[in-house]
Order: C-alpha cells, then structure tokens, then sequence
C-alpha cells in the first residue's frame, strides 16, 4: 500500500510538471520527514554522490561532444563516410547511419550525435528524393546510438547506481550496438528499393575518397583514443573523456572552424546539461534513499519473485512499463527511477546485471524518440525546421527495429555477453 501512495504521488508531480530532479529530491525528503528519519540524510546522501570520481567524465563528455559539435566536424565526416557508401542502394542514408555510429563511438551523447550529424545529412538526403518523414525518422534514430554504442552517459550512470563495471557495460553495449546499426542499414536498402522518388548518389572518385578520408582523418583518430584508451587500459573512462575533451579541442583549432564565441557556447551547453543531469542524479538518489529505507526495492523485489517465477514474464513486464514510461519521461529519468526498484530482484531471477544495463538502454532508446517527449525529436525538429507530427511519422518504423532488438537481445543474450566475458 505504501509503495503504491508513493508512486501515485510522484506521478501526480510528475503530472503538475514539476521538473523531474525536484519531483524525486522533493518527495525524498518529505517521505524522510513523515517517517520521523534524520534529514540530515538528504545532504549526505546528496553529497555522496556528488563526490564520485566517475562522474566526472558525464561532463567531460559533453564537452567533448560539444566542441565537436560547434566545430562543424559532423561535415567532415559526413562526407568521408558517403564517399565510400553513397552509390550503394539507400547510400546516404546508409552513411548516416554509419556516421551516427562513429560520432556516437566519441561523444557518448544522443543529442550530440543526431544534432551533429542532422545538421549535414537532412539537406543531402533530401534533394537525392528520400522522403523528408524518412530522412528525420533516421536521424532521430540513428541519434539513439549515442546511448548504446559506447563511450554511454546512461551507461556511467547505470554502472554508478548498480556499482557494475563500466568497462564490461561499454563493452557489452558494442555487440547490440553494432546489431542495431545494422539493421538501420538494412532499412535504408529495404527503403531505398521500394521508394518512388529516390535517386542514387553517383560514385565518388578515388581521389574524392582521399581527400574526403584525409579530411575526416582526426575524428578516426579521436575515437581509435576514446574507444582503445578505456579497453586497452590506458585510461579509466573519466580520463579517457578528458583525453578526448583535449584532442578534441586541438582538433578544431587546428581546423580553424571553433572560435571563442563557439567555444563559449559549447561550454555553456556542456554546464546547462550537466547541471540538469547532476541534479536528477541527486534527486534520485535521495529518493532511492528514502524508498530503501521504506523497505520498497525489497517489498518490491519480493512481490515480483513471489509472483513472478518466470524471468522471460519479469522482462516483459519491464518492456511494457519502460514503454508507457517512455511516453512521458526522458531516457536518464527512467533509468534512475527504475533501476533502483528493479536491480534488487535480478540476482532472485538469475539475470545478469550487465545483460539487463544493456536491455534497459536499448529499452530507454525508445524513450528518446517516441513522442511526445523524445528529446531527439525536439532535437530533429530544431535542426530541420520541421512540424513535429514530420519527425513523429518517421520515427516508427526505428521504434519497431529497436523493440525486435530488444527481443533478439532476450533470446540471444551472448550479443551482448560475449565481447565482455568471453572473448
């Protein structure tokens, strides 16, 4: 009874439009107050996790990605990618794809991935004739590879809620990822054969593809440190995102195309999402405070395993509350209201907390682009100039290939096992 009044009431908040960080810091503390505990957890707890080294790479990765963003990269690579792949069937929307999941190998940010990569792609694609619902539903989706394949800020903060490795869950994120990529591609081939006023890119000359690669060069190498620093052992995450602020930085001076004015704005995006992020962070911690010692995880944990016996029936059941979730919460909300609750029973279950990371970001992909409130479809939306109903049309046949990936994931769990534990 108390776990349902709870709910209710964050739901009603949620509801009145308080925002997301002050609706679960909020109820936190009152739920400490009317259960006569120290309000001095609040601060402690809020202090705790404030003071954790791997957090420190959430905002070094948004400024990364940031200053990529600013510095007018997403052409460079745009154009490396498309030089070798635009001929092919459905070839620029194929390169699209394949740009969204080398930007996403660095910036670990779906808004930054579909931001840098939209603002080249969505006026190539549409003068070779591929519907404009398409071209915006791609991009949308080809964002959400931002989260999943990794360097991923939903991933970091998995790990520091659960106390999981964020090595292994980058490492398992590149299987699925790399899976969802591709299917992607798929669709782009599928589409391109079906749609009326779709004309092929010619092909580029081999010293177009010089030049182009050449051009696009640093931003290969920006993600060979990235990605090879973390799993090579050379850096922990948090440092390998301040390597790669750096290179980053130098990359786009170099090209003459970050002015200070850029840099100013890139910096003060970076602080905005941060301190938007840290500040849900520790909301939901001084909720997940509260609840825990309500005894909710474990009141809940105990009715899911005494009522659910089956692991396949508990997944779905979390599938289905992700989605209608997903409707009215952004991606890091769920997560951290959520994971808390539902990380208590997955040992009761015999599920891997690694695999369900990955399934819970590949779930919360959805999130960011169902509306009404995916962020990468106000993010499309802003880049395109576009009505939103545009951007929502495109999106649902990406919504679809995410939720047969989720399923495949379930059936053939080493997809995302196998590179972590037993390559």
């Amino acid at each position: 009874m108390t776990a349902a009044l709870i709910l209710l009431a964050l739901i009603a908040l949620l509801a009145l439009r308080v925002p997301v960080a002050f609706a679960l810091g909020g109820l936190g503390i009152a739920l400490l107050w009317l259960g006569d505990l120290s309000l001095f957890i609040a601060p402690q707890t809020l202090l705790g996790t404030m003071d954790n080294f791997i957090l420190l790479a959430v905002p070094l990765f948004l400024l990364m990605s940031n200053v990529l963003l600013k510095g007018g990269v997403g052409r460079d690579l745009f154009d490396a990618v498309q030089s070798w792949v635009g001929h092919w069937p459905g070839g620029l929307g194929v390169a699209t794809i394949m740009s969204c999941a080398i930007f996403a190998a660095i910036s670990g940010s779906s808004v930054a991935t579909a931001a840098t990569i939209g603002t080249v792609a969505i006026e190539e694609m549409s003068k070779r004739g591929y519907h404009r619902s398409f071209v915006l539903g791609l991009l949308a989706a080809g964002g959400t590879l931002g989260i999943l394949i990794p360097p991923s800020i939903p991933m970091i903060i998995y790990g520091v809620v659960t106390e999981e490795s964020i090595v292994d869950l980058f490492l398992a994120g590149i299987g699925p990822g790399l899976f969802l990529a591709t299917a992607f591609i798929l669709f782009c081939f599928v589409y391109a054969r079906w749609a009326p006023d779709y004309r092929p890119s010619p092909k580029a000359s081999w010293r177009e593809r010089r030049q182009a690669t050449l051009r696009a060069l640093p931003i290969a190498l920006l993600a060979a440190v990235v990605i090879g620093g973390i799993y090579a052992g050379w850096f922990t995450p948090t440092e390998s995102a301040g390597v790669g602020f750096a290179v980053a930085l130098l990359i786009t001076l170099a090209r003459r195309s970050l002015t200070w004015e850029k840099l100013r704005q890139a910096v003060h995006g970076a602080m905005v999402t941060t301190t938007t992020i840290f500040l849900i962070v520790a909301g939901a911690k001084i909720f997940g405070k509260a609840i825990t010692l309500y005894r909710i995880p474990q009141e809940v944990s105990l009715a899911i395993t005494g009522n659910i016996s089956e692991p396949a029936i508990f997944i779905l059941a979390v599938a289905g509350v992700l989605l209608l979730m997903g409707l009215f919460l952004e991606a890091l909300s769920m997560l951290l209201i959520m994971v808390p609750v539902l990380y208590p029973s997955l040992s009761a279950m015999g599920i891997d907390p690694i695999w369900f990371g990955i399934f819970f970001v590949v779930m919360i992909e959805c999130a960011l682009i169902t509306p009404p409130v995916g962020l990468n479809l106000f993010v499309i939306q802003a880049v395109s100039g576009d009505p939103m109903m545009t951007v929502a049309r495109g999106v649902w046949p990406f919504i679809l290939i995410m939720l047969a990936t989720a399923a495949i994931l379930w059936f053939w769990p080493d997809l995302a096992l196998y590179i972590p534990f037993r390559l």
